[in-house]
């Protein structure tokens, strides 16, 4: 038997995954303090031919860390499903579990970190160690047309995840972009409870984001997406 010299090519999700020290730990300690929780790295969600991918940050402590999905059970995913459901990108405007009805349609969200990190802070070696998950997920979904990306970091680790020169594409509110192979970059602020209470992320800002991607993936943007 030969031996192996080379780890083996990353898959798009790793339920065990502990590439990560810190965020293992972290983990850990979770799952023996709140053993309710799932606790483990939250795998990506929604239609596999999505034409829209929408990349968060980071699974937050007491939401899809605890739920299993991403953006269910926090603050942020009260706005974001409730503008995918009017976009007609879901099939219900709140997400409550893993296992409840609601299902993306056109839509998928991942995350640039798929574990919880401490303080919601990942550090840049975990985004990079990260990024070869999310470099996976984009190879695989060959239907995409736009990556919505939910923030700085989430911009720059599609980037990242593209071989793309961060100095060329800035990241900005409603900012576009084109990357190779002409697919669409589009960028918001993280609907996070902060942006939302401090008004740097209205409402009608993301929904008009949301409706931006809708146009530049092809897709239908329904009057009630519109109205504010």
């Amino acid at each position: 038997m030969t031996e192996r010299t080379t780890a083996p090519a990353p898959v798009s999700y790793d339920p065990n995954c502990t590439r990560c020290p810190r965020l293992a730990a972290f983990l850990s300690e979770t799952r023996a303090r709140l053993p309710g929780y799932w606790a483990r790295p939250v795998p990506s969600f929604g239609d596999p031919q999505a034409r829209i991918l929408i990349v968060g940050l980071a699974p937050g402590l007491h939401g899809a860390n605890r739920t299993a999905r991403p953006f269910t059970g926090d603050h942020a995913g009260i706005l974001l499903y409730q503008t995918l459901y009017d976009a007609g990108l879901a099939t219900l405007p709140t997400s409550t579990s893993a296992d409840d009805p609601l299902r993306l349609v056109n839509a998928r969200i991942v995350n640039s970190v798929k574990c919880v990190p401490p303080q919601n802070k990942p550090l840049p070696e975990e985004v990079r160690t990260c990024n070869a998950y999310l470099s996976r997920e984009l190879g695989e979904s060959a239907r995409a047309r736009v990556y919505l990306a939910l923030g700085r970091i989430a911009h720059e680790a599609v980037l990242m995840a593209r071989g793309a020169r961060r100095a060329e594409f800035v990241f900005g509110h409603a900012a576009e972009h084109v990357l190779a192979g002409g697919v669409h970059l589009i960028d918001s602020y993280h609907c996070s409870r902060y942006n939302t209470q401090t008004r740097r992320l209205t409402e009608a800002m993301f929904r008009s984001v949301i409706a931006r991607a809708c146009e530049l993936a092809q897709l239908p943007v329904p009057p009630r997406l519109r109205a504010a």
